[in-house]
């Protein structure tokens, strides 16, 4: 079975009927919302989008869905008050489903917006893992639910129990992380992402594969090590084959439905289980870096200091960018740090080659003061999952020690400042 097709046999298994994806998917948006309701509060995006929007107002109202009010969706990064904002224009629409129609941050406000027409109360008191539930379960309530609209080949939000949060004010992204607030229904048609730029395609590409690299790492010695990997080597394959044609062929279907399935298996992966460093460390670059750009630039500092606990998991990544002629490096017979610097260098020329940067100082706005709100953020207790679902865990004792050689390797380009635990690097 090729790739394409395991990739859509693995959807299927996901998400079941629940879930429409595929070039001509928006057709189907009527079908699945009436399943939630017949009175549609829709969130569009703020700039782009019209004909997207216009088609899905057009299968709502085929299947009998009554759109009652449009609201803009949210700034990049999910603006705390964004949220605010939509939870308040919602109260005022009284629907019985919420169609959200964007890309990450405006999926992820919406699933926090819920939260709060909810519950009430402010967007703090549901960071962290579970929070959510357990005051529906207090409160004896349920969310108004959601089908979500994606339209980009990124974050995955459609799909996940994730979302982040930012306060512009302190440049810091905090997470949401909980079943409840997974969409019961979503659309994904991967012909909407011919309109991503070379730059957005970029960093969606390189958002699913962090998210699979990630939860590959923490999925050894775990029960569904071999599903993940299964889903991490694919994730893999579609996105270092495809992202470079796709963005030199924004028309070209079949680049684009690559990326589209392997962000998608993206999001199956951590809904199987937890990001961890590039993702802990990008939510403190906000300002200056969108966050799959972030974790595609932090994920091979993380591969040299996590190495001696994840060797397998390298491998499965460098030996498809070996195929692909990123590296000559044969890391099937390499170890520790030596396999570590191999596959991070051969990932970073992935990145050169589809125009990421590969250093912070390569970053306009970057300072060292992001390396200290980086470790600050490490150390935030409602941040704690982050350090915990490293292959190499860390406490908040140990950040500054171990975390600030990583960013100041990451801010040099220079993989040999990082310090490996109990080796006395």
């Amino acid at each position: 079975m090729d790739a394409f097709a395991r990739a859509k046999e693995l959807l299927r298994e996901f998400k079941g009927n629940h879930y429409a994806f595929g070039v001509g998917a928006l057709g189907r948006t009527g079908e699945l919302a009436v399943e939630l309701g017949s009175r549609a509060a829709l969130v569009r995006p703020r700039s782009h989008g019209a004909d997207v929007v216009r088609q899905v107002v057009k299968s709502l109202e085929a299947a009998g869905v009554r759109v009652v009010g449009e609201i803009t969706g949210a700034a990049p990064n999910a603006p705390r008050g964004d949220v605010a904002r939509i939870a308040e224009e919602l109260a005022q629409l009284v629907p019985d489903v919420v169609v959200a129609i964007g890309s990450g941050s405006t999926l992820d406000a919406v699933k926090a917006a819920c939260v709060l027409l909810a519950l009430g109360g402010a967007i703090d008191d549901y960071f962290g893992v579970g929070r959510v539930s357990e005051r529906l379960d207090v409160e004896c309530v349920q969310l108004t639910p959601m089908l979500a609209v994606q339209t980009a080949a990124s974050s995955g939000a459609h799909l996940t129990k994730y979302a982040n949060i930012t306060d512009p004010g302190s440049g810091q992204k905090k997470l949401i992380v909980d079943e409840a607030i997974v969409p019961p229904r979503a659309v994904f048609d991967y012909g909407v992402t011919r309109s991503m730029s070379a730059e957005l395609t970029a960093d969606g590409a390189v958002d699913g594969m962090s998210h699979a690299l990630e939860v590959l790492y923490g999925s050894v010695g775990k029960p569904y090590y071999a599903k993940m990997a299964e889903i991490a080597r694919l994730v893999f394959l579609l996105t270092v084959l495809f992202t470079e044609r796709a963005q030199r062929r924004p028309d070209d279907m079949e680049a684009r439905t690559a990326l589209g399935l392997a962000t998608d298996l993206g999001a199956y992966a951590i809904m199987l289980g937890g990001t961890s460093g590039a993702h802990l460390t990008s939510f403190s670059l906000v300002d200056i870096l969108s966050h799959g750009r972030a974790c595609g630039l932090m994920n091979p500092y993380y591969a040299v200091f996590f190495a001696p606990a994840v060797e397998e998991p390298l491998r499965i990544l460098g030996q498809v960018l070996r195929e692909a002629g990123y590296t000559s490096a044969q890391v099937d017979r390499l170890h520790g740090r030596d396999l570590g610097v191999a596959v991070a260098e051969a990932m970073m020329a992935f990145h050169k080659r589809i125009g990421l940067p590969v250093a912070l100082h390569e970053v306009p706005g970057f300072s060292d003061a992001h390396i200290e709100r980086a470790l600050r953020a490490a150390k935030d207790p409602q941040l704690r999952m982050k350090l915990e679902n490293m292959p190499v865990p860390l406490t908040a004792e140990m950040v500054d020690a171990y975390m600030r050689p990583i960013l100041e390797a990451a801010r040099d380009g220079d993989l040999g400042r990082i310090k490996l635990v109990n080796s006395g690097d």
